[in-house]
């Protein structure tokens, strides 16, 4: 019971943050831009969800509102960042701080409580189940939800704008020559990847039947590290999605994170996550990551030396077998030499 308990614990923290790492890839992988402010958008996400609800909105409605608050948020640091040429990794730091300070005042203190209200995940269908049974219905609606953002920002990628948008990232000269402006793409980019992360706030404070102003803690190292490692394992095992690796890598470290836990115990879980971050970070771009890409370019080569030197003998041998054969010809017929002479001439 214990082990079942456990697991879908990992299945519903693991999916929230899968919904995160969805959000923050746009601006990592996609956009390249340093969105630090995620620490505050989460939390927005979650506070903007409690308030709605304990003032009697249906809570799809105030999931709703609470995508379009951290959207907002998104765009006002995109207008920042494009519009008064503001740093991108100091703006992160400074909308965070000011979100801080917003959540604070819209929850009127620290927390908000909702444990009697109806939402996803605590409503009077999942209250009829045997706890094992509703824990596990949650794993499935949470669930639900991260396959929703993931198909629709996988279908929104393949249309113009999603083109025009990972372009931004990837190649702002042929945005440009296109007659684009790559600034409203940046800022497209910011508020739809906050947005997203406001939802997983939303999902969050669901979970837990309540808003912390602390929640937001540490939301951008742990959705990092599962874009990382989602990336990662989207690089290798192909046609793999990239935001289908995200959401595998969100599984992974939290399943991770909840054995040092167990371990370790949930004092030291901040320490936790930045010693698993520095892993992660090694096996991308650090020591480990250099060396395996060396090793992978290395054998790339061998590879590629072996093919062209087969072709070369190939080559040689095939000229060396019409040689023999102009030769025999010569000694048979001699003006099978002088044919065979001008031909070398032509």
């Amino acid at each position: 019971m214990f082990f079942l308990n456990q697991m879908s614990t990992v299945l519903q923290m693991g999916f929230i943050y899968a919904v995160v790492g969805i959000g923050v890839y746009i601006t990592y992988k996609i956009l390249d831009f340093p969105d630090l402010s995620v620490d505050g958008t989460f939390p927005l996400g979650g506070v903007v969800f409690s308030v709605l609800l304990v003032a009697g909105c249906p809570w799809p409605v105030a999931m709703l509102v609470s995508f379009f608050a951290g959207a907002g948020a998104g765009l006002i640091t995109g207008l920042l960042h494009v519009k008064l040429k503001i740093n991108g990794l100091l703006l992160g730091i400074i909308t965070m701080a000011a979100l801080v300070s917003v959540n604070y005042l819209i929850a009127g203190g620290p927390q908000v409580s909702f444990a009697q209200e109806d939402t996803l995940l605590n409503n009077c269908f999942l209250d009829g189940l045997p706890r094992v049974a509703s824990n596990y219905m949650q794993v499935l609606f949470i669930l639900l939800i991260v396959v929703l953002c993931k198909v629709l920002l996988d279908l929104f990628l393949k249309t113009k704008a999603g083109f025009l948008l990972r372009a931004t990232g990837d190649n702002p000269q042929l945005v440009t020559q296109m007659g684009k402006n790559t600034d409203n793409y940046k800022m497209l980019g910011l508020a739809l990847a906050n947005g997203i992360v406001a939802l997983a706030g939303s999902l969050y404070c669901q979970y837990a039947s309540s808003f912390n102003s602390n929640m937001g803690t540490g939301t951008v190292v742990i959705a990092l590290a599962c874009v990382i490692i989602g990336c990662v394992i989207a690089k290798h095992i192909r046609p793999m999605a990239n935001t289908t690796g995200v959401v595998v890598g969100a599984l992974i470290y939290y399943a991770i994170l909840s054995v040092a836990m167990l371990l370790l115990g949930s004092d030291y879980t901040r320490l936790i996550v930045a010693v698993l971050f520095v892993i992660v970070l090694i096996f991308d771009t650090g020591l480990i990551g250099r060396t395996v890409k060396k090793l992978f370019r290395r054998k790339k080569k061998e590879k590629g030396g072996g093919a062209s030197g087969g072709s070369a003998a190939a080559g040689a041998g095939g000229q060396a077998a019409e040689d023999a054969g102009l030769a025999e010809r010569s000694a048979e017929d001699p003006a099978a030499e002088g044919e065979g002479v001008s031909k070398g001439s032509a």
